[in-house]
């Protein structure tokens, strides 16, 4: 198998007679942000939990930091970061002590060389928390204890962290900070990060690459605007003349623009050019496998 972070060939489970992943593959590169989109239902969750070696697979090859994840022990676990929805501890934990404490667990794996714990100070200024060291938990707003979630997560340096609909109930604000982060966890620290979410905006704001998974298949995988322009294809352009409007849908807005300005001149009015979007994208292929299903 390749030597990439995760290396998934043919992954398939199966409930009973339910089939939820059918030949799945795919692979996470060092480094980058991989996002995993798709509906209710399509397996994603399935997906990142035999990642994550929480769930056995009914067949495939499975490989993550170069071991099968379900044959793994706790040096494989120390090098992973997980990241989930929601996370319950005590609200009168101090934000620093309780990172501390976490990150003890992880020395053992350090003298062994295969991780090492961040350094509390460093862990809070990395993810923004710095002047919340001595704040209890239960003091944190809604945006403070989701980077408190990520430096869970990160305490023990890993190597590949997973994040689970990291922004979910964020106002703008905090849901743009906390991108910011998630990208100088990628660039500045090396991290790989495997990102799962419902928010289109947010995979196209942060991944270098985007799977989007839909009935328990990969139909489509790559940059946003791979997939943008291999897919969505048209833009939309609208204008009038003579106060008749029009709308055409065109794979070369461009061109399609210069000759309205060649045709029509001054006459042309309310010109209006919209690029075919990830959501278009997503759409029409989501759409696409329902018909095809």
């Amino acid at each position: 198998m390749s030597k990439g972070i995760v290396t998934v060939d043919g992954l398939q489970m199966q409930y009973g007679e339910v089939q939820v992943l059918h030949e799945v593959s795919f692979e996470a590169r060092a480094g980058e942000v991989l996002t995993l989109l798709g509906p209710n239902g399509a397996g994603k969750s399935t997906t990142i939990e035999i990642l994550e070696g929480f769930r056995l697979r009914s067949a495939g090859r499975v490989e993550v930091l170069g071991t099968d994840p379900a044959e793994a022990d706790e040096s494989w676990r120390a090098r992973v970061g997980i990241v989930l929805q929601s996370w319950r501890d005590h609200g009168n934990w101090r934000v620093g002590e309780l990172l501390q404490h976490l990150g003890s667990y992880y020395t053992p794996y350090a003298t062994a060389g295969v991780v090492r714990p961040w350094p509390t100070g460093e862990l809070l200024a990395a993810v923004g928390l710095a002047e919340s060291a001595d704040h209890k938990i239960r003091t944190l707003s809604g945006g403070q204890r989701r980077r408190l979630d990520v430096a869970i997560g990160i305490v023990g340096r890993p190597e590949l962290l997973f994040l689970d609909e990291p922004t979910t109930g964020f106002d703008p604000e905090a849901r743009r900070e906390f991108h910011e982060l998630v990208g100088r966890l990628a660039t500045e620290y090396g991290t790989t990060i495997l990102l799962t979410t419902h928010d289109l905006d947010e995979a196209s704001r942060l991944a270098d690459r985007i799977m989007i998974l839909t009935s328990g298949r990969i139909v489509a995988v790559g940059t946003p605007s791979e997939l943008t322009t291999a897919i969505a294809g048209e833009d939309e352009v609208r204008w009038s003349v003579g106060g008749q409007g029009f709308r055409k849908r065109t794979a070369d807005s461009t061109e399609f623009v210069r000759g309205l300005f060649a045709q029509y001149g001054e006459e042309l009015r309310e010109l209006e050019v919209r690029r075919a979007s990830l959501e278009d994208t997503y759409l029409a292929l989501v759409r696409g496998q329902e018909v095809a299903a």
